[in-house]
């Protein structure tokens, strides 16, 4: 019997940062994080694994056709780009003087916002 816990995972990545796809087709590519799938532990990221999805005709958009759309990619696929020098860094946390914990860039050292 598998046990539950009702922790939420902790992601070193956040809506709106920079990253870096790093496997899969995309490989290589930039771009800004649009949703954050926590559970599933997903991303999507702006212009990055579009699929066309087809749509069906309706009373509302009677043309149908085909749309392009971002699909999400593994969170292990991407690495977040260091704000100050704009290479890929792994993400730490320390705590700051007023004891709150902050997402810091191994490679320089610096806080990110």
């Amino acid at each position: 019997m598998e046990r539950k816990t009702n922790k939420r995972p902790k992601l070193s990545i956040r809506k709106g940062d920079k990253v870096r796809v790093i496997a899969g087709n995309d490989k290589g590519k930039e771009g800004e994080i649009l949703e954050v799938l926590v559970e599933k532990r997903r991303v999507v990221v702006k212009d990055i694994n579009v699929v066309t999805k087809h749509e069906k005709p309706s009373a509302g958009k009677p043309e149908g056709g085909l749309k392009k759309t971002e699909a999400a990619i593994h969170i292990s696929n991407v690495m977040l780009l260091d704000p100050a020098s704009g290479k890929p860094t792994r993400v730490g946390r320390k705590l700051d003087d007023k004891g709150k914990l902050k997402r810091y860039s191994k490679k320089t050292g610096e806080i990110i916002k």
